[in-house]
């Protein structure tokens, strides 16, 4: 271009083949030669370059040459690397619009020119040549540009900046001498307006797309469809299946959405057969009463049952054994009525007792029925307050008959011990259930629930001697056939008598029977003189091994047998004598009882 900039290249290492090109005489190679290895020779310059390239040369270098070459002739210049076999570069021709042809050109610094022809002036007026040949897209670009596979510089950070040097004054460069062009350095690109104006650096990112060293937001990424569509039926499949979770609960948990009706059966017969357990309790409940006692520092709660209309009741004598003298008793009938009640009569030796209520109508008395009838094995239905849980009702069998037993002693003088021939039930019975009546099969009282055994303890009597025990299926009632003849002797008499044989026996005795003592209570006599066992010819020593047939073991239960009878009964004994069996008949007496 001819705009009156200075315009330059590099010489090419052939001759031009245009008449312009030919004006410029090429410079004879020096004394040194190329072939001598000395490292002053010539060598082929590169390529000329693009006009566009040569027009990016930077304003330092235009203002040096406009200044005049021959300013800084004797500037100083960097030292060159050592190379091995590398030829020098060959002198560049500096053409300046307006100097005079016979100005002299000079060589480059370190490089002497012999006799360097002079350029004509003409060749100043002349178009600027073109290069020989046309761009290559693939040449390696001067320092600084980029190429076309680099879309932006490398990454500059900023160097120290280097003070400006002093210009030398033009006269004191050498005339002839080419100044040399300072490296061109890459031009940092500006930034745009829109990104905050001029910037001397920037970060660059080489992953990125970028123009100039700045950034390019990505174009917006279209959103598929399909996703939104899927991520809209996870969230109906998530609500649809909360909701039908919770309606599944309410259904699981109230059997549907609607009021339940369950089926049931109706009302029907509600008659049952008399022999039944429950026709049983149904028909004597009515006649069985709770009673509560208290006198005497303590109290307890038993069972009784109605006698007759009179309202004489039947109980245990345990049951109300606090209240003899000043104590005070409840009677409580299964309707809840309520009434006050006193002591007939009462016997500590058959454990049996009888009171009466008055001012009470409506009264009904249970049947009784005969025990020498009852069968191991006969269903029965007990009724009481066991724990004073008032008309409880509970079933089993008779166990065992002629069970002897014995229950109080807590005196310690034998007077409070009772001696019953009981019936052995499994019928549950627990404390509160002394007193109440046993049932047979037709709701008659066979017996009177007197008596438990219970773990751990002899049990004798209600609650035996462990506190307050629970059944274990051992339950003893007073038969009825005794309990009815000792009733009858307490409401009429007041007083119970008792069948004896006319002895004292020895309790301490360990062998296998009765055995008659030596010597009676207080010195007397063994056996009673007149009475029943001295009319049978009964002697001190003697051994009662059997009761009309059956065997005994003990004095204890030699009593319970006699005790069975009533007085004026005959008994068959059996007894040992000096090792020898006797059979001895006799006839039961009578003693008053407390």
């Amino acid at each position: 271009m001819n705009d009156g900039k200075p315009n330059w290249w590099s010489r090419p290492s052939t001759a031009p083949e245009t008449p312009e090109a030919a004006r410029i005489p090429s410079p004879p190679p020096t004394d040194g030669g190329g072939d001598d290895g000395d490292g002053d020779g010539d060598f082929p310059l590169p390529a000329p370059q693009p006009q566009v390239e040569a027009a990016a040369a930077s304003a330092e270098a235009e203002t040096v040459v406009e200044a005049g070459a021959a300013e800084i002739a004797d500037a100083p210049r960097p030292a060159a690397p050592e190379q091995e076999n590398v030829p020098a570069p060959a002198p560049a021709v500096l053409l300046t619009k307006g100097e005079p042809a016979d100005t002299p050109v000079a060589p480059v610094a370190d490089a002497p020119v012999a006799d360097a022809p002079q350029v004509a002036p003409e060749a100043v007026a002349q178009p600027a040549p073109q290069p020989l040949h046309a761009p290559d897209e693939y040449r390696t670009p001067p320092y600084g540009e980029p190429g076309p596979w680099a879309p932006a510089p490398p990454v500059q950070h900023p160097a120290a900046s280097v003070p400006p040097q002093a210009p030398i004054p033009p006269q004191a460069q050498p005339q002839g001498h080419v100044p040399p062009v300072p490296p061109q350095q890459a031009a940092v690109p500006p930034v745009p307006p829109q990104h905050g104006g001029t910037a001397p650096w920037m970060q660059y990112d080489p992953w990125g797309g970028a123009v100039g060293g700045i950034g390019v937001a990505p174009a917006p990424v279209k959103k598929s469809r399909k996703g939104l569509a899927l991520a809209g039926a996870l969230v109906f499949a998530l609500v649809t299946g909360v909701i039908g979770g919770g309606i599944g609960a309410y259904v699981e948990r109230n059997g549907g959405l609607t009021t339940v009706e369950l089926p049931q059966a109706d009302g029907g017969d509600t008659d049952r057969a008399p022999e039944s357990v429950a026709g049983i309790a149904a028909a004597a409940l009515p006649g069985v009463v709770t009673l509560h006692v208290s006198g005497g520092g303590s109290s307890g709660t038993g069972t009784g049952f109605v006698l007759d209309t009179k309202g004489h009741i039947l109980t245990n004598n345990h049951v109300v054994d606090a209240a003899e003298s000043s104590g005070d008793i409840t009677v409580t009938f299964s309707s809840g009525e309520t009434a006050r009640a006193k002591i007939v009569g009462k016997d500590t030796g058959y454990d049996l007792a009888v009171v009466q209520v008055t001012g009470v109508s409506g009264l009904k008395a249970l049947p009784l029925g005969n025990s020498d009838n009852v069968r191991v094995g006969d269903p029965v239905v007990a009724i009481g307050a066991p724990f004073d849980l008032s008309n409880t009702v509970t079933s089993g069998i008779i166990s065992a008959k002629e069970r002897p037993i014995t229950a109080g002693g807590e005196k310690g003088d034998g007077t409070d011990i009772s001696y019953v021939d009981a019936l052995q039930t499994d019928a549950p019975i627990n404390p509160g259930n002394s007193g109440g009546p046993l049932l047979d099969s037709k709701g008659r009282v066979i017996g009177i629930n007197s008596a438990i055994r219970a773990a751990g303890g002899s049990g004798d009597g209600d609650g035996g001697s462990a506190g307050q025990p629970g059944s274990i299926g051992l339950g003893f009632a007073i038969p009825i056939n005794q309990g009815k003849r000792v009733a009858e002797e307490l409401i009429n008499t007041g007083k119970a008598t008792h069948p004896v044989i006319g002895v004292s026996l020895d309790m301490q005795f360990n062998g296998d029977g009765a055995r008659v003592g030596e010597k009676g209570k207080d010195g007397a006599a063994s056996v009673t003189p007149g009475g029943p066992a001295a009319a049978a010819g009964l002697r001190p020593g003697d051994v009662i091994t059997k009761v009309d047939g059956q065997r005994v073991h003990n004095g204890e239960e030699l009593i319970v047998k006699i005790r069975a009878h009533r007085p004026g009964d005959k008994l068959r004994l059996t007894l040992t004598r000096d090792g020898k069996e006797l059979t001895k008949t006799l006839t039961l007496g009578s003693s008053q009882g407390t």
